[in-house]
């Protein structure tokens, strides 16, 4: 006796086996919105405007020559900026801002 033809298994795709859809998670994406952060946020204060020449010009030369050194040295001066004034109890410093700029300086 001939066996019957059996139909192919369809296989459902569920939310633990469907693959994960790649985000922009790079170490230089975490610290281009870093600074972008740190940026507004001097500007909405009116804090060291020096600084805020500064990561705006190495906004702008990240994204002709792609290299972030220089986003990464005006993270690290702000960051330290935020912490005093953090420290002075100045208004919208949150300590999710401090923290999201040290996880950026830590490529994490």
């Amino acid at each position: 006796m001939a066996k019957a033809a059996s139909k192919p298994a369809v296989k459902k795709e569920t939310k633990a086996s469907s693959p994960k859809k790649k985000s922009n998670t790079t170490p230089e994406v975490h610290i281009l919105k870093a600074c972008e952060t740190a940026l507004k946020k001097l500007n909405e204060l009116d804090l060291d405007h020096q600084l805020q020449s500064e990561i705006n010009w190495c906004l702008g030369s990240y994204h002709a020559d792609g290299n972030p050194i220089g986003l990464y040295q005006m993270a690290q001066r702000s960051l330290e900026l935020f912490r005093a004034e953090q420290s002075k109890k100045t208004k919208g410093i949150t300590a999710k801002l401090v923290s999201d700029i040290e996880k950026a300086l830590n490529g994490k």
